[in-house]
Formats: C-alpha cells, sequence, structure tokens
C-alpha cells in the first residue's frame, strides 16, 4: 500500500530467503501449521491504520453501552446460554477489507467480528520469525499503541491467567491436536505455560471441574475458551459422553461464551459507520432491495464462512426458514492493491483488541492479515496460487 516499500521488498525478495524462513517457521512444533503462509507481509500507512482505528472504536463505543446486553441477549441460543457471564469481554477480533469505494479510493470495510480468540500465540511468533528473514523498515511495527513483542504477551498472560496459577488454566478446544489453529495452541501454551485440554477429558465433579496429568488431577480455576458451539453441536454425537460446559460451574472464563454471540454477526445491523457495510437483519426488511447482486447473505450462527450466499437470488431469501437468525449485509469490493511478481493480491487485516483487568475498554494490540487472488479469502479459494495466505501488517509509527 506504500509503492515504495512495496517495490523494495519485492525487488529483494527471494524464494530461498521465502524458505528458509517457511523451515525456520515450522522448525519449533513441526507439521502444526496446516494453512499456508503467504510470501509478504502488508505495509500500512499511517491515514489508513487512522480509519481502522477510528472504526474499531466506534463499535467498542457502541459495545460498552449500558444498555448493550439487553440489545443483544436474542443473540445468545436459548440452550447454549452460559450462567456466569462477567461484565464484559476479553478478546474482540475486527476483521477489516481492503475495499475501494465508489470514487476508487481506499477504505477499509468490517467483514466480521468476534468476541473470541484467534491467533494470539503464533501472530507474536510469527513476526519475531518474518523479521529475522525479512527487512521489515524501523518506521514500521505490527503492534499498536506502543506495544512490543513482551508488552503484548505479558497482556495476554495476564488476561488468561488472571492471577491464577498456569496450571489451574486451561487452553479448552474440541479434539485440539487435531484443529487446523493447533500451531496457535502450542505457542499459547509455550508462552503462558497453560495445558491444552480436549473437552472429552474434563471431568466434573459437583460444579468443579479438573483434569488429569501424570495420574494427578488438578482442579481447573480458568479455561482460555477455543470451543466454537457451532462446531461442537456439529460433533457432538461423536465425541461420547462429555461434560456439559453450558451448566452453572464453579470456573472463570476467557472470554465467557456468551460474548461470542452478543459481538460478532449479530452486532452487525446496530453499527452505522463510513467503515461498516450497511446490514439488516433478514427478518426485519420490510422491502428486500432490488439490486440483491450488490449484497451477500450470512447466518448468524456459523463459523469459517459457513453458509455464507454471495451471489443471492429472491429464491435465496424465500428458502430462509427463520430470517431472524440471518442478515443481509451489502458487499464491499475489494481492492487488487498488493502487487506481487503475478496477480495483484487482495488483503484482509485482523485488529485484536484486548481488555485489561480494570480498564474502562479494550485496546488495539496487534493483527494477523491475510492475503487472497480469489474471489473470497480463505484456503478454498486460493488453491494453486502464490502470495497468498496467513501473514502480518505492519503498522507505519
Amino acid at each position: 500500500m506504500i509503492p515504495e516499500i512495496r517495490n523494495q521488498f519485492n525487488r529483494n525478495f527471494s524464494e530461498e530467503t521465502y524458505q528458509r524462513f517457511l523451515s525456520d517457521l515450522n522448525s519449533k512444533h513441526p507439521g502444526a501449521i496446516e494453512f499456508r503462509i503467504a510470501e509478504t507481509p502488508i505495509f500500512i500507512p499511517k491515514d489508513f491504520t487512522n480509519k481502522i482505528i477510528e472504526a474499531c472504536e466506534a463499535i467498542v463505543d457502541i459495545t460498552t453501552k449500558p444498555n448493550f446486553k439487553e440489545q443483544t441477549n436474542r443473540a445468545i441460543p436459548e440452550n447454549e446460554n452460559v450462567p456466569n457471564e462477567n461484565e464484559h469481554t476479553d478478546f474482540i477480533a475486527f476483521d477489516f477489507g481492503i475495499c475501494e469505494n465508489e470514487k476508487g479510493e481506499l477504505e477499509p470495510q468490517l467483514v466480521e467480528m468476534q468476541a473470541f480468540p484467534t491467533l494470539f500465540g503464533f501472530q507474536a511468533y510469527y513476526g519475531e520469525i518474518l523479521e529475522k528473514y525479512f527487512g521489515i523498515p524501523e518506521i514500521f511495527s505490527n503492534y499498536l499503541n506502543g506495544y512490543n513483542e513482551e508488552s503484548y504477551l505479558q497482556l495476554l498472560k495476564e488476561i488468561i491467567l488472571n492471577g491464577h496459577n498456569p496450571e489451574n488454566v486451561i487452553l479448552l478446544e474440541i479434539k485440539p491436536y487435531e484443529q487446523k489453529t493447533r500451531i496457535d495452541f502450542y505457542c499459547t501454551q509455550d508462552y503462558i505455560h497453560i495445558p491444552i485440554v480436549c473437552l472429552t477429558e474434563l471431568i466434573q465433579e459437583g460444579k468443579r471441574l479438573f483434569y488429569n496429568k501424570d495420574g494427578r488431577k488438578i482442579e481447573i480455576k480458568r479455561i482460555y475458551n477455543r470451543v466454537i458451539f457451532d462446531e461442537l453441536a456439529q460433533k457432538k454425537e461423536s465425541l461420547g459422553k462429555i461434560v456439559d460446559i453450558t451448566q452453572p460451574l464453579d470456573v472463570e472464563w476467557a472470554s465467557h461464551p456468551n460474548w461470542f454471540y452478543r459481538i460478532s454477526k449479530f452486532t452487525l445491523p446496530l453499527i452505522h459507520h463510513p467503515y461498516v457495510p450497511e446490514t439488516f437483519y433478514l427478518n426485519e426488511i420490510k422491502q428486500i432491495p432490488s439490486d440483491l447482486e450488490n449484497y451477500v447473505l450470512k447466518p448468524l450462527f456459523s463459523f469459517a464462512g459457513q453458509g455464507v450466499i454471495i451471489d443471492i437470488t429472491q429464491k435465496d431469501i424465500d428458502e430462509v426458514k427463520d430470517p431472524e437468525n440471518w442478515i443481509l449485509q451489502r458487499k464491499v469490493k475489494y481492492a487488487d492493491i498488493i502487487q506481487t511478481p503475478g496477480a495483484p493480491a487482495k488483503a484482509e487485516i485482523r485488529i485484536f483488541y484486548f481488555w485489561e483487568k480494570g480498564k474502562p475498554r479494550p485496546v488495539a494490540v496487534n493483527n494477523l492479515a491475510r492475503l487472497s487472488k480469489g474471489k473470497m479469502i480463505g484456503v478454498r479459494y486460493n488453491m494453486d496460487k502464490d502470495w497468498v495466505g496467513g501473514s502480518m501488517a505492519y503498522f507505519e509509527k
């Protein structure tokens, strides 16, 4: 996005250096990175960063209003409403596409948001290795608001542990060693020293939870939750008898599962901002837009882009049996902005917000980025392409 920096990076790039970088990145946990790693980071100018943060802060303003919980109570499915919800989420991730508006100008547009962890551990490790092999000018940082790798990881550790002994805090996931994001679990364990526990390994005694370690039964005080309930519903029958984590339990959550629903696609229709695409609950639309080709249809309760209909017809809308659980969102036009040796790539940036205990609101700290040459961001749309995949944005200071 900054032509002179992009040209310099591309001139200095070599396939040999890229392969050495990948080898080093994979050396810590061989075979754990299943997604493609892009050949390049993204360099973001200061004015564009300001636009992204402006949009994030406007959304945070909405989510910190006194009536926000009341506005979003319907977001939580009745059978997944977990007791002992805290006052705010611990994490928010905002996904922005680098887009082109009607005037041909570049601007960020919000695509998704989630009050749920993402690759928080891996991105710290990734940035460290990336900077060993590729020249990142000193006027750029992947961190925001003055954070660096050390202070970022310290804050992440404080939020996850909340004062508890690491052995009493677990990273909870469904079949964690089979997940495509397991590299992040391993990096989190490296940095925070908490155990990775499968949902099937939980032991319940009354309202208390335990896990086994080397023949010892250890009580769980806090859960760093990576379980997505939609995925759990799909896999539940195959898991056998498991602890129902939606019941009242004597554990803390980071973040509490209810926030996954409250700050999500469900929230989009509540936001009115130039960098947030116009979004409607399908059941509240009085007249379906005549230009349906300019909208996407999304289910509220799904993950990893499942169920999204890009090229909508009236038939698609007519076939929706639960319109209260769907949104209609105006399409955004991703810009072919990242110049590569082949075709230019589109890009998406995910901003990490952490909420430090005792602070009135969360703060932007780090990011991940994804590059694509397909119709959408994602592996299935980028098969056999290069200069695409997982990456990092570097922000001009």
